[in-house]
């Protein structure tokens, strides 16, 4: 028995020093996709401009997720997961050759595919358009698209990639790959859009668009040393009717519709916020992908080390590790995403004001701001799903998501053209569908995974969210006095101050809503308080024991 606990301890321990890598590296990338809204915003505000910009990017990067780093990926380390662990390395790197072979080829039909029906998927996404969507914005809509395609095919070899390094528990480089690709779109579309047009007029948007192909290269190039470290080389292989290429296939068709569940209802909240008032279309894409910071830096992340962890828990069939594991990883997202779903909400005025510059009372802020906080409500949620979500692949029930998935979207849908087109509600009304729609996926998944899996631990969720709710509550009373007290004339003070200002309430609330976790027992607080306080030179014997 004490051995046990000991083994727990070292897992804790272990998976919240994975977590704290992978999230520091996804953090730099989020700063740095922040910093590119941050140049975009500056550069064409929530012009029209913008708006082409975003309803043409939104095609490729819903296809990223359908086919790359949602499905791809989480159908690839599942099988890659168990071959390596029942018959080798040797034999797990061959498989990888096979897939990678076999995806350069169908994305890139894929890719050709989309250029060429470009125009009639445009007219699809622009059919509840307002009058200020023309002839010129369709066109230049699609002609981006068009540029922006071949995205697609880039990153899904990233994806493999990253799953190769994941399953091999090398986490921090395909964590920090994404940084290059923001670096790409900031640096390359830059440079090109300034040389094609210095007013930073129609033509830049090209410049921008291939700056989004410059930097899905970089993402995928960064990744090779440490893949040929890992021990992987190339070679072409087209034994494509391998079992186990047939197998990561049969997963990844009800994975794409699962996984791509968020991105097909944002896409869709995008149709429905061409209809409202100019500017929504890109509230709304900055606004999810602020929410996308903590859901990356954190739900990601742990979903991340969790999904290898449960593949190889159920190589051999359902054990008591993999309801263990699952509670765990939906533990530490709990602690982790409670906090940014309250300060995000409360916060959200000041938080765009200073990220992007401008007043708390500029139209743009307020939008934003807006469209924030609804997003948030769902956070929580947003991140449990990819714990649960991956777990039916795990265990070989994979049409339960794809199923959970079609009923979601249908009900967005739904939801979407009732408020907008019926009551004409405001964009608002798209997000806080988007996080109704996460809850009612949740629920179902976890209901349905429940009756597949027997016991999941669901009493330790519990004991480990009251205990995170009573923190949360405190610090959601001081996210409410700093908005009132602190940070209500943001306006008057300088930039600089104004960075001091926000990011200091929000580290003080923080650090008071950790330290009641602490308090109040929840044991992943004490996991990574302790492994901050081990790095910190003569702070080291203070370390909290983990895994009581």
């Amino acid at each position: 028995m004490e051995e046990e606990k000991i083994s727990v301890a070292d897992e804790n321990r272990s998976a919240a020093k994975a977590t704290g890598k992978i999230g520091i590296a996804v953090m730099l990338s989020r700063v740095l996709g922040l910093i590119r809204d941050v140049f975009m915003l500056q550069l064409y505000g929530t012009s029209i401009l913008a708006e082409c910009f975003n309803l043409a990017f939104r095609i490729p990067n819903l296809l990223r997720d359908l086919f790359a780093e949602g499905a791809l990926s989480q159908a690839f380390v599942t099988v890659f997961s168990k071959k390596m662990k029942v018959e080798g390395d040797d034999s797990a790197w061959k498989l990888a050759n096979r897939v990678l072979s076999l995806f350069a080829v169908v994305m890139s039909v894929v890719t050709l595919l989309g250029i060429l029906l470009s125009p009639y998927v445009v007219d699809l996404m622009l059919l509840f358009a307002s009058k200020s969507y023309g002839t010129d914005q369709r066109n230049l809509i699609v002609f981006l698209t068009r540029v922006m395609f071949p995205f697609i095919l880039i990153i899904s070899l990233s994806a493999l990639v990253m799953g190769m390094l994941n399953a091999k528990n090398v986490f921090g480089v395909p964590a920090l790959a994404s940084c290059f690709f923001n670096l790409g779109c900031i640096i390359g579309g830059g440079v090109i859009g300034k040389l094609l047009d210095p007013d930073w007029g129609e033509k830049s948007l090209l410049g921008i668009s291939i700056g989004v192909l410059v930097g899905g290269m970089g993402q995928l190039l960064v990744q090779f040393p440490a893949l040929r470290k890992a021990g992987f080389r190339f070679h072409w292989d087209a034994t494509w009717a391998d079992p186990g290429v047939k197998k990561i296939l049969a997963l990844m068709v009800p994975a794409a519709i699962a996984a791509s569940a968020v991105q097909v209802n944002v896409m869709v909240n995008s149709m429905f916020a061409t209809s409202t008032e100019e500017g929504s279309v890109t509230a709304l894409s900055y606004a999810f992908r602020l929410m996308q910071l903590p859901l990356g830096m954190f739900g990601v992340a742990v979903a991340t080390i969790t999904l290898p962890a449960l593949s190889r828990a159920a190589a051999g069939g359902i054990t008591p590790d993999f309801s263990r594991m699952l509670t765990r990883g939906m533990n530490m997202v709990a602690i982790l995403l409670l906090p940014c779903c309250v300060g995000l909400s409360l916060l959200a005025v000041p938080l765009i004001a200073v990220i992007f510059h401008r007043s708390p009372q500029d139209h743009s802020t307020l939008m934003i701001a807006g469209a924030l906080q609804c997003y948030a409500y769902g956070l929580l949620f947003y991140s449990w799903i990819k714990i649960v979500q991956p777990a039916f692949y795990a265990i070989d029930k994979r049409w339960i998501p794809m199923m959970v998935s079609f009923v979601a979207m249908g009900l967005n849908f739904l939801f979407n053209w009732y408020f907008v087109s019926q009551l004409g509600w405001g964009y608002r009304s798209l997000a806080v569908t988007t996080s109704l729609i996460a809850v009612i996926n949740f629920t179902f998944l976890y209901g349905f995974l429940r009756k597949h899996v027997g016991t999941l631990g669901m009493g330790g969720v519990v004991n480990t969210l009251w205990r995170c709710l009573i923190a949360v509550g405190v610090m959601g009373e001081l996210c409410w006095l700093a908005n009132r007290y602190v940070l209500a004339n943001l306006q008057d003070h300088m930039i600089l101050v104004r960075w001091l200002l926000v990011m200091g309430v929000i580290a003080i609330v923080a650090a008071v809503y950790f330290f009641l976790c602490y308090i109040l027992g929840v044991s992943e607080a004490r996991d990574c308080l302790g492994m901050i306080l081990r790095r910190v030179p003569g702070l080291k014997r203070f370390a909290p024991r983990s895994g009581k």
